[in-house]
């Protein structure tokens, strides 16, 4: 199965892909972002965030996309700005996959380390471990969407351990 996980950003959303099965542990496809430049205008970053996600998503043709949930407390203008990118990457991810999950922060640092509070640091490590990689993924974002990618292939690990 392949699971494209994405962290949503204006700026930089970022993508992680892997490739699991319920046996084996994951395996790592690819990671990277989709940027934006800031001087251009919402619209057109929209669009370039549109077309970004669209070729991830014909390149890798998954078979399950993950999405993490917004979580702001401070900035409510970056938030905003956020939320456009998150509804452009979940009407995107619908309209060419069809399979969508949706983890919160909490959901997906319990599932990577066990405990909801854990730091980012500690999120990247277990990244890094999870897939046996030499290094932690960079940059941050892509190193979060492959994190979304891993909760969703556990949760629907375990989902399938339940089923008749």
């Amino acid at each position: 199965m392949i699971i494209v996980g994405f962290d949503p950003g204006l700026a930089t959303l970022g993508y992680g892909v892997i490739s699991t099965d319920k046996r084996s542990k994951p395996q790592m496809v690819d990671y990277g972002i989709v940027s934006t430049p800031k001087e251009e205008n919402l619209a057109v970053r929209l669009a370039m965030i549109e077309k970004g996600v669209k070729q991830i998503i014909e390149k890798f043709k998954p078979d399950e996309i993950a999405i993490e949930e917004l979580f702001f407390a401070k900035n409510v203008t970056t938030g905003i700005n956020v939320a456009h990118a998150r509804g452009v990457t979940l009407l995107t991810a619908v309209k060419e996959c069809g399979k969508i999950f949706e983890y919160t922060p909490l959901q997906i640092k319990q599932a990577l380390t066990g405990y909801g509070r854990a730091d980012k640091h500690q999120i990247q490590s277990m990244v890094k471990t999870m897939l046996g990689l030499k290094g932690i993924p960079r940059p941050d974002d892509a190193a979060d969407a492959l994190a979304v990618a891993l909760c969703h292939s556990q949760t629907n690990k375990l989902g399938g351990l339940f089923s008749i």
